[in-house]
């Protein structure tokens, strides 16, 4: 079987753009555009903030470095998954990258229904702003009361009364959903009863974000922190009534867009996350040639060598896990796909977590104060073990691809 893991040339030029797009002009903005969210109401972008965020998403877009994630698209630049994971990394590097080239979730996968599963009407008034980067978009499925990991336990009702659907039902960690320019959701419904097959039951409809009887409840907070103004939100709908042109594709067919939303987004989260990891390794680096203790630079002492070395072995082993996952889902076979997808869901946030931790433990009490980004990463990352899947359910997956090998029973 020939793998390739590289990029065609014509887009080497346009990653290198990207890096250097990145550490030039957005990573020297990070720590003011971070100062201005406890400034007034942190719900609503500053205008500085607004300054930061539209001028350089504006170089981006002039310099054609836009929409990269509409992967083997004509509407984009026709990367393939491979290809896109090196841009994701490099994206990942700054929590501002993705959204400054208009690769942010959750809107990448809300792009993808409405393209594919959305009426005309649905890709004028949203997939067209999305597309431009000027309104934002929310996911929905997640919910309080149930096991969400399993997704034929969702449970908000929605009721077909002769003219509308009626939408009842709480949702929380809705990730997007507190930033004021987010303007519609695309959520997770139950539509039938028990008589029906358990992967029939459940719908997805298309929620204008302001529609009379949603509720905002608070913002879910990640160890304290509300991860304002982008938040994830806890949503109460109260008869909340919708068109009945707002359901996708019609009743019962909330799995089968599921799958097409996920697509390759299923992987831009451990792209990202291996970006994190690079940085982190780098401010290791720095911070171990810089700081001195007991007459010695902080990386001769100890086993800070050995420390060092085994976070650039891990992150190289992940990266290539990354890539052989991309590389499968590119051939179109989603369930051959499927084994390496979770492998690497694990694995990426894992070993980001490891290189993060570490460079806190170089910089000591600084570590985990607001002085660095590690802090604030390492929160982000932990949540990625628990984002599209916990941990368990994806090992699941790779167990049960593995056993079926050995033996004709279903496992």
């Amino acid at each position: 079987m020939n793998m390739s893991f590289g990029l065609r040339d014509e887009n080497r030029d346009l990653l290198n753009r990207v890096a250097e797009m990145v550490r030039d002009e957005i990573m020297p903005l990070e720590e003011e555009y971070q100062a201005e969210i406890n400034k007034g109401d942190r719900w609503q972008y500053t205008e500085r903030q607004s300054e930061i965020l539209e001028s350089l998403k504006a170089k981006a877009k002039a310099a054609g470095l836009w929409n990269f994630w509409l992967t083997d698209s004509d509407k984009g630049l026709g990367l393939t998954t491979v290809e896109y994971a090196y841009f994701a990394e490099e994206m990942g590097k700054t929590p501002l990258g993705a959204e400054v080239f208009n690769c942010s979730a959750p809107d990448t996968g809300n792009m993808e229904v409405f393209e594919r599963y959305g009426t005309e009407a649905m890709k004028e008034k949203w997939l067209r702003p999305l597309l431009n980067g000027e309104i934002r978009s929310a996911y929905l499925m997640t919910e309080p009361d149930v096991a969400s990991s399993d997704a034929t336990n969702i449970s908000m009702s929605c009721v077909w009364d002769g003219e509308a659907y009626v939408l009842n039902g709480e949702k929380w960690w809705s990730s997007g959903a507190g930033d004021p320019r987010c303007k519609v959701y695309i959520v997770m419904v139950k539509t039938a009863g028990e008589d029906q097959p358990k992967h029939k039951r459940q719908s997805m409809i298309v929620v204008p974000a302001d529609a009379p009887g949603i509720e905002i409840l608070r913002p879910m907070e990640v160890y304290g922190h509300d991860d304002a103004p982008h938040g994830h939100m806890h949503i109460r709908f109260t008869d909340v009534r919708v068109p009945a042109e707002n359901i996708l594709l019609g009743e019962g067919r909330g799995f089968e867009i599921a799958q097409g939303r996920l697509g390759p987004g299923r992987i831009h989260h451990c792209m990202r996350a291996i970006g994190q990891a690079e940085a982190a390794l780098e401010l290791m680096c720095k911070r171990s040639l810089q700081r001195e203790a007991f007459g010695k630079k902080l990386a001769q002492l100890g086993a800070n060598f050995d420390i060092i070395a085994e976070c650039r072995m891990e992150i190289e082993m992940a990266r290539l896990l990354c890539l052989k996952a991309a590389w499968y889902m590119d051939q179109g076979d989603a369930r051959a796909a499927a084994p390496w997808i979770s492998q690497i869901k694990v694995v990426a946030p894992r070993v980001a977590l490891k290189v993060i931790d570490e460079s806190v433990q170089m910089f000591g009490a600084q570590g985990i104060s607001q002085d660095t980004s590690l802090a604030a990463a390492w929160t982000h990352v932990r949540t990625l073990r628990l984002a599209d899947g916990p941990d368990a359910v994806h090992r699941r997956q790779v167990a049960r691809a593995e056993l079926k090998k050995h033996t004709q029973e279903k496992v």
